[in-house]
């Protein structure tokens, strides 16, 4: 692939519009097939397989969560040497036989086997559109441009988890759910192979003018030593820790007060979409606002609505909560990576949002074995509580620890 010489390559989101937009719509494949199973899991490994303890329905959540995880920090790791396109193709190729594990699946062990290989493929594709994204735009869009991004990612988590409920609620637990990651696994390849360009050119290009001090050990200070990374990087586990227990826990609650599989369709695709929708806007927000106060307070928002949950039974009134709790993630969600990007050096930037990445996708295993073992110990109501005071506790550490950036 012929790559742009350095005197000719503009940083911008109007400069790159055309890469840019495909980008986002390779991340709504992606999204896609989170969304394949968002609505659904629950139910599935009690009707196929027989299984009723929560601690091992959420197993495939600690599958997918570690694998995504370590996938994640890997392919931060690796972006500079393999390149980002070559890492986003592995990813879709990764992506392909998820499907036909699920529908095919003897046991539950392979559909854990298939979990392991969604949480790489997530790993690869998702970091892999994110850190292009970020080279593409530089600095003054940032925001903007992660907001975009996880727009399209999580609305099409919502959508997708949505038609997942339908089918199942209209056809039955398997097979038809499962066709749509077919589909969705084969045209992602096809558009990152035909239409997706390498941007690793643009990150020699915006190095040579950055000033930002580059750390001296990636790893240690994005997860522990530099106040405003490691503050960032503890919200983002957290973020996905109450996300793990959302995923895993809501269609069970919903289940035991008599929802059919189309109304938990519904209800768990609200939350996905709301923080995809929402993030067209606060994308750019973090681009104008404090990344601090927008931190805050969305992950304040998450904890508050979560406490609320066991409280209710109401159709509409878990739809409200649902929708509140997807705009607290929409505040947080850009604004880690904008927040991430901005501290970073260009050529430390991929590391350090593969370091953060690992530890907010570490969130998921942590939240579902925690919320887990403790609905398993206590009951599912109690268990969301956990999670609830957990979140909020995690603003209290953002109002606390984070130094405000100096505008």
């Amino acid at each position: 692939m012929v790559q742009q010489p350095l005197q000719n390559i503009k940083l911008g989101l109007k400069e790159n519009w055309k890469q840019f937009t495909i980008l986002v719509i390779v991340n709504a494949f992606v999204g896609g097939m989170i969304g394949m199973e968002r609505s659904i899991f629950p139910q599935f490994a009690e009707e196929i397989f027989g299984i009723e303890s929560k601690t091992a329905i959420l197993s495939f959540i600690t599958a997918f969560g570690i694998t995504k995880a370590l996938t994640n920090y890997l392919t931060g790791r690796l972006a500079n040497r393999f390149g980002r396109r070559n890492l986003l193709l592995f990813g879709w190729l990764l992506a392909i036989p998820i499907p036909f594990l699920l529908i095919y699946a003897p046991s539950w062990g392979w559909v854990i086997f298939g979990n392991v290989l969604l949480g790489m493929s997530q790993g690869l594709t998702w970091s892999s559109t994110v850190v292009m994204k970020i080279d593409l735009v530089g600095e003054k869009d940032r925001g903007f441009a992660m907001g975009l991004n996880e727009f399209a990612g999580y609305f099409a988590v919502g959508i997708i988890a949505f038609l997942s409920g339908y089918l199942a609620n209209r056809y039955g637990i398997t097979p038809y759910p499962f066709y749509l990651g077919v589909v969705i696994s084969i045209v992602g390849l096809l558009l990152t192979l035909f239409f997706v360009k390498d941007t690793q050119h643009f990150v020699h290009h915006e190095a040579k003018k950055d000033t930002t001090i580059q750390l001296e050990g990636v790893f240690l200070e994005t997860s522990f030593k530099n106040k405003t990374l490691s503050s960032i990087t503890q919200a983002g586990l957290v973020n996905n820790l109450n996300d793990g227990m959302i995923w895993g826990l809501l269609p069970i609650l919903l289940l035991s007060i008599n929802y059919n599989t189309e109304n938990i369709g519904i209800l768990t695709a609200i939350y996905p979409a709301v923080w995809g929708l929402g993030q067209l806007f606060t994308g750019k927000m973090a681009d104008i606002f404090s990344k601090k106060k927008m931190l805050f307070w969305g992950m304040l928002l998450q904890g508050l609505a979560i406490l609320l949950i066991p409280l209710i039974s109401d159709f509409y009134l878990f739809a409200g909560i649902m929708a509140v709790l997807g705009l607290g993630t929409a505040l947080v969600y850009p604004t880690f990576l904008a927040a991430i990007a901005e501290a970073t050096s260009p050529i430390q930037r991929a590391e350090s949002i593969g370091t953060f990445r690992l530890w907010r996708d570490l969130g998921y295993a942590f939240g579902a074995v925690i919320s887990g073992i403790t609905a398993d110990l206590f009951g599912v109501n109690y268990a969301i509580l956990l999670i609830g005071v957990i979140t909020v506790l995690s603003s209290i550490v953002i109002q606390v620890r984070m130094p405000e950036k100096k505008r």
